[in-house]
């Protein structure tokens, strides 16, 4: 039995306080609106790394095209990722996809309620199976994200660093610890609600929290000392030059692996620049190098800047004319010469998109030359 940090009793009020607060300040989300194993497990996949303002319309078109496990397992990857389109990090997407196929073929299309066989679907953490098995399931699982995180972190003036994945296991085990087992869906949300609207990264609303008297940082006036945070390593950047390709109206597209960053998305060919290299002559490097083909630049179309989880982006895009050459693929995994009016149909990394208004002005200008 590991050691209690807080007593029985505290634990109780804490409980109780918690759930009278969220049943009377709860948000009205879409998916609170059903108890539906399928449609929580798809928000909590969204809400993963991102805000629940940003989430909530994509969630409202996915479930529109996608209202049950067998549409979305029969649907084309491309359909699924254009609807993620925005939304970033697509190993999501992806993962859901695959794991609705799972779901389809070896539970007959119902959501496993069994928290070890839900977990071992693609993409399912203990994060996603602790929510959807407390939620839809009423299990006794406790969730553990960032807001969560950040709650328990100030309640308790908790020196573990919530960005540092070493003490995982320590949040979780005091999330455990203080879960309601007989109401562990409000509960988890609760917590979670709390952290998202009370107990704010920056400038909490201690006066206003459910359980500022059990709250060691509020009692002791430290709120602004937690939580901890390990201090994060500079975000490297990286200069790529990216060609669209121009062959008798129709541009060329890519398609990336499936596995990696942006996995299964359409992009235009292109690559990072070399030291001691222009971008204009990376820009034609890199096309040879991917798909054997030889161009000519006409005009430089944006740079753009971009920033990813990891590193920051600076990306010149040139507008390119095919000169010889037949598309020899070397690491994407297909290929399309495609009308630049059909661009919008593919699924594209948010880089891409950020330069389609001048590529939508830029060709229809050039063939009115020609």
């Amino acid at each position: 039995m590991k050691k209690q940090i807080w007593d029985l009793d505290t634990i109780k009020k804490l409980q109780q306080n918690l759930l009278s607060w969220y049943q009377q300040n709860k948000r009205q989300l879409l998916w609170r609106e059903k108890n539906n194993p399928y449609l929580i497990w798809v928000a909590e996949v969204m809400l993963q790394q991102t805000q629940v303002s940003t989430a909530e319309p994509y969630y409202r078109r996915f479930i529109q095209r996608f209202p049950t496990v067998e549409r979305l397992a029969s649907a084309h990857l491309d359909e699924v990722l254009k609807l993620w389109e925005g939304l970033g990090y697509y190993a999501r997407a992806r993962n859901l996809h695959k794991a609705a196929k799972i779901v389809l073929d070896e539970y007959q299309g119902n959501v496993p309620d069994d928290y070890h066989s839900f977990k071992t679907l693609p993409g399912v953490g203990d994060y996603i199976a602790s929510a959807v098995m407390s939620i839809s399931f009423g299990q006794p699982y406790a969730v553990v994200d960032g807001n969560v995180k950040r709650v328990l972190s100030r309640l308790g003036t908790l020196p573990f660093p919530v960005n540092d994945t070493r003490f995982t296991k320590q949040y979780q085990q005091i999330a455990d610890q203080l879960l309601e087992r007989n109401h562990p869906g409000e509960y988890n949300q609760a917590i979670m609600e709390l952290g998202a609207l009370i107990c704010r990264p920056q400038k909490p609303l201690c006066e206003e929290c459910p359980v500022n008297e059990l709250c060691v940082s509020f009692l002791t006036n430290r709120q602004t000392e937690f939580p901890k945070r390990k201090q994060k390593a500079k975000i490297p950047t990286q200069k790529v030059s990216v060609g669209v390709v121009l062959k008798e109206g129709k541009v060329l597209i890519t398609r990336r692996k499936e596995n990696g960053l942006l996995g299964g998305l359409w992009e235009f060919p292109g690559g990072k620049i070399k030291v001691g290299e222009t971008s204009e002559d990376a820009c034609i490097r890199e096309i040879k190098e991917e798909v054997d083909l030889e161009v000519d630049i006409i005009s430089h179309l944006k740079r753009i800047y971009h920033t990813y989880s990891h590193f920051k982006l600076i990306m010149d895009v040139y507008l390119c004319e095919y000169k010889s050459g037949d598309v020899m693929l070397s690491g994407a995994t297909e290929y399309r010469w495609i009308h630049p009016n059909e661009i919008h149909k593919y699924p594209f990394p948010k880089a891409n998109i950020k330069f389609f208004d001048v590529l939508e002005d830029a060709i229809p200008r050039l063939n009115e030359q020609s």
